[in-house]
C-alpha cells in the first residue's frame, strides 16, 4: 500500500476521533449502522430506518419476516457484547469466539443432529457438517478445531506484534479474511468475522466501521480473488477503501 494512502488514512482516523469525542448519540447510531449493513449483507431486507426504529424504539418493521428482525436484534446484542469485551484489552480466546458466535444467531440458530453428534449453533459450537457457498467449498469439518486453534494463536501474535496503525488494521483485516476462509460455524460466519474485525480495531482504540451493503458484490469478489490468488493484499486494499469511505462520511456528518 502506498505511503501516501496510509498517511491519509491515519490522518482521517485522528480527525474522526477528535470529531466524535464525547458524541454519545453518534456512537449509538454507528452501532445501529454496523448492524444494518452487516445483516443486510447476509440477506436481511429491513431498511436502515426500520433497523433504527427496531433497535432504538423497539418498533417492529411492518411486513418484514420475524426471523430477519431477530437477526438484527441478535447482531446488535452481539456487537455490544463484543465491544465491551474489547474494552478489557484481552487476547482473543476460543471461549470468546464461541460466545460471540452464539450470540449472533441466538434466536435464529438451531441444534443440528448429525452422524457425528449434535452441535448447537446458538452456543457457538463449531460445525460437524461440511459447508459451501456457491462454488466455494470450505475446509472439512474435521479440520476446524485445529484450524481455529491456529487462527487464535496467529491472530494474537499479529495483534501483539502490531506497532504501526497499518499493522493494527491489517491484523483486523487478516482475522476477518481467515475466519471467512475457515467458516467454523454452520451459520453466522460473515457477521461474526466482521465483529471480530471490529473487536481487534477496538482493542487498539481505532475506529470501528462497516462494509457497505451497497458494496456487497465487490466485497465477496475481493474475498474470492484473494483466496484464488493467495494474495490477501487484494482484500486488504478493498477493506482499506471501505474504512476510508466510512471515516470520510462520518467526519462530514459531524462537521
Amino acid at each position: 500500500m502506498k505511503t501516501e494512502n496510509i498517511n491519509k488514512l491515519e490522518k482521517l482516523i485522528v480527525n474522526y476521533q477528535q470529531a466524535t469525542r464525547g458524541q454519545v448519540d453518534m456512537k449509538k447510531f454507528t452501532y445501529y449502522a454496523i448492524t444494518y449493513h452487516s445483516t443486510a449483507i447476509e440477506g436481511s431486507t429491513l431498511t436502515e430506518g426500520q433497523v433504527y426504529n427496531l433497535l432504538d424504539q423497539d418498533i417492529p418493521a411492518k411486513n418484514k419476516p420475524f426471523s430477519e428482525q431477530q437477526m438484527v436484534i441478535d447482531h446488535q446484542k452481539a456487537l455490544v457484547y463484543t465491544l465491551n469485551k474489547a474494552s478489557e484489552k484481552q487476547p482473543l480466546t476460543e471461549t470468546l469466539i464461541h460466545e460471540i458466535g452464539g450470540r449472533v444467531v441466538k434466536n435464529t440458530g438451531s441444534v443440528y443432529s448429525t452422524a457425528l453428534g449434535t452441535f448447537d449453533s446458538t452456543r457457538g459450537d463449531y460445525r460437524l457438517v461440511n459447508v459451501h457457498a456457491g462454488a466455494r467449498t470450505f475446509p472439512n469439518y474435521s479440520k476446524v478445531p485445529d484450524l481455529m486453534k491456529s487462527f487464535v494463536e496467529t491472530t494474537n501474535k499479529r495483534m501483539e506484534e502490531a506497532k504501526t496503525v497499518q499493522q493494527k488494521w491489517e491484523a483486523a483485516f487478516y482475522a476477518h479474511f481467515q475466519w471467512v476462509s475457515i467458516h467454523p460455524f454452520a451459520d453466522g460466519n460473515g457477521r461474526t468475522s466482521r465483529l471480530l474485525m471490529n473487536y481487534i480495531l477496538a482493542c487498539f482504540d481505532l475506529p470501528i466501521f462497516y462494509v457497505y451493503k451497497s458494496h456487497r458484490i465487490s466485497y465477496i469478489q475481493a474475498l474470492e480473488k484473494a483466496r484464488e490468488t493467495d494474495n490477501t493484499a487484494v482484500f486488504y486494499n478493498f477493506m482499506f477503501k471501505q474504512y476510508k469511505r466510512f471515516l470520510e462520511k462520518e467526519i462530514k456528518a459531524v462537521g
